[in-house]
């Protein structure tokens, strides 16, 4: 599982090196696509499996249907990890994503996300002003 909040930096060429923890569950490879807030979404081979047949199994006469499958699939790569744990992340999702420098990376149990330092900032600021009360009533805590 993905856990966790860290930095890491993206050097020139786009190489991003991936926590040690998280290496172990991505051995056979990732797969990175972009994600709903301006940040990138990272899944390990089985987990986009089974996400990717499950909006398979959707519909295509659907007109949201095809427009979700062209945002999830056209702007995903297959990427493995070299030696080092590093990830060439293209071009198109650093723009994407407004990655250069610093990157975040945060676990989300069986994906993680990469976001710009900044971003993140925005993003983890909103969720420490909210207390989610209602989210964790409905898991009957």
């Amino acid at each position: 599982m993905f856990l966790g909040e860290y930095i890491h930096t993206i050097d020139d060429k786009g190489r991003l090196t991936i926590p040690a923890k998280f290496r172990g569950l991505l051995a056979a490879g990732l797969v990175v696509t972009r994600g709903f807030d301006q940040n990138l979404m990272a899944f390990s081979l089985d987990e986009w499996q089974n996400l990717a047949q499950r909006i398979a199994e959707r519909p295509l006469s659907d007109e949201d249907v095809r427009a979700f499958r062209r945002r999830v699939f056209s702007g995903a790569v297959d990427l493995l990890p070299d030696r080092q744990g590093r990830i060439l992340v293209p071009p198109y999702l650093r723009e994407f994503a407004g990655i250069d420098g610093d990157v975040v990376i945060a676990g989300m149990f069986n994906y993680f996300e990469l976001w710009s330092v900044q971003a993140w900032q925005t993003v983890r600021n909103a969720i420490e002003s909210s207390s989610d009360a209602t989210r964790w009533e409905d898991l009957g805590i």
